[in-house]
C-alpha cells in the first residue's frame, strides 16, 4: 500500500464510505493534505490517528485552539508575530512544554529547537514529531537556522573558550528550564565533552528565556550561559560559538491554512524579515516558511 492514499483508498482502508470520510475532512478531524486539487492521506498518520481513538464517539472535531504560539522564546519570531499583524500572541516556556501544550490543544503552534545527546541534531525537531502525543497530523514549519554559544561578560574576564574551561575554572554557569531547547544542547554538550554535572557551578533560578539568561550575566549574577548570538549582541556580550540549530514551528494540518498563520508564513519570505534577521546576527533564514516535515 502506498504511503500516501487517496480519497477511495483511504476510505476502503478505514473502512468508511467516501462521504463519511469527506465529513471527517469537513471537520478537520482526521489527518490529509490537499495537493493537486485532491486530497492525500498519509498512511502512517492515519495508523496514529486510528490507534489514538480518535475515530470513537460521535463527535469527531476538536475545538480551535487559542491563536497562541507557544514553545521556545526567540526574539526574531517575537519580532515576526508583532510585525506581520498576524494576530497570533506568544507564550515562550520551552520546546517540549510547547510540544506538550500543543498536544493537548492548549496553543496553535509552538516553536521548537530540540537536541539529541545521539544521533543528528538536523533531524531531532523531526524525530521528535514521531512519538508526540496528540500530534499525528503536525507539519513542521522552518524558521531559521541559529546560531548558539556560550556567553559571558564583555572582554570575557575569566578566560572561556567553552564549556570544558567554564566547569575546570567554576565558572557561575546560568541554566535554561528543563525541557528548553538550550538546557537540553547544555546536557549534549556536556555528553560531549564527558563533563559531571557535579562540576558545573550553576546558578538559581533557572533563566525562562535567553533573554533572561544574557540579562544574569550581564548583571554579574552569572558568568556565562548558552544562548544565541542575537542575545549576546542584544545586551552587548561577548560570545562564543558553539552550534548552528534548526529552530522551526509546529502546528496541526488542519491549521496551516488558517488565514492568521498564511500571514506570519507569508511574513516569514519577506525581504523585511530577512533584513530583520541580519540586523539581529546569528540567524540563516533561507528556509523560512518551508515545509520541513509532514506526519
Amino acid at each position: 500500500m502506498p504511503d500516501l492514499l487517496t480519497t477511495d483508498e483511504a476510505a476502503a482502508y478505514l473502512r468508511l464510505s467516501e462521504r463519511k470520510l469527506y465529513e471527517l475532512v469537513a471537520e478537520r478531524a482526521v489527518p490529509c493534505s490537499k495537493a493537486t486539487g485532491r486530497w492525500l492521506f498519509p498512511k502512517a498518520a492515519l495508523d496514529r490517528w486510528l490507534a489514538e481513538g480518535l475515530l470513537t464517539g460521535e463527535r469527531h472535531a476538536r475545538p480551535a485552539a487559542p491563536p497562541i504560539v507557544g514553545g521556545s522564546h526567540d526574539p526574531l519570531l517575537e519580532w515576526a508575530l508583532r510585525e506581520s499583524r498576524c494576530g497570533l500572541a506568544s507564550l515562550p516556556e520551552g520546546s517540549e512544554a510547547g510540544l506538550r501544550r500543543l498536544g493537548r490543544g492548549e496553543i496553535v503552534a509552538a516553536a521548537i529547537h530540540l537536541h539529541r545527546i545521539d544521533g543528528d541534531d538536523d533531524t531531532a525537531n523531526i524525530d521528535a514529531l514521531a512519538g508526540a502525543p496528540g500530534l499525528h497530523d503536525a507539519v513542521l514549519i522552518a524558521l531559521a537556522r541559529r546560531e548558539q554559544g556560550l556567553l559571558v561578560a564583555p572582554g570575557n574576564p575569566l578566560g572561556l573558550d567553552g564549556l570544558r574551561a567554564a566547569a575546570d575554572r567554576r565558572a557561575r554557569l546560568a541554566q535554561r528550564p528543563d525541557g528548553a531547547g538550550a538546557q537540553l544542547l547544555l546536557l549534549a554538550l556536556m555528553d560531549r565533552d564527558s563533563i559531571d554535572p557535579r562540576q558545573l557551578e550553576t546558578v538559581l533560578p533557572p533563566c525562562p528565556t535567553g533573554s533572561d539568561l544574557a540579562q544574569a550575566i550581564r548583571s554579574g549574577r552569572a558568568d556565562c550561559g548558552i544562548a544565541t548570538r542575537s542575545a549576546a549582541r542584544a545586551f552587548g556580550l561577548d560570545f562564543l560559538p558553539l552550534v548552528w540549530e534548526r529552530f522551526d514551528l509546529v502546528l496541526r494540518q488542519r491549521d496551516y491554512f488558517l488565514p492568521a498563520q498564511q500571514t506570519l508564513f507569508a511574513f516569514l519570505r519577506s525581504t523585511e524579515f530577512s533584513a530583520r534577521a541580519q540586523e539581529l546576527g546569528g540567524y540563516d533564514v533561507a528556509e523560512a516558511g518551508r515545509v520541513r516535515h509532514v506526519n
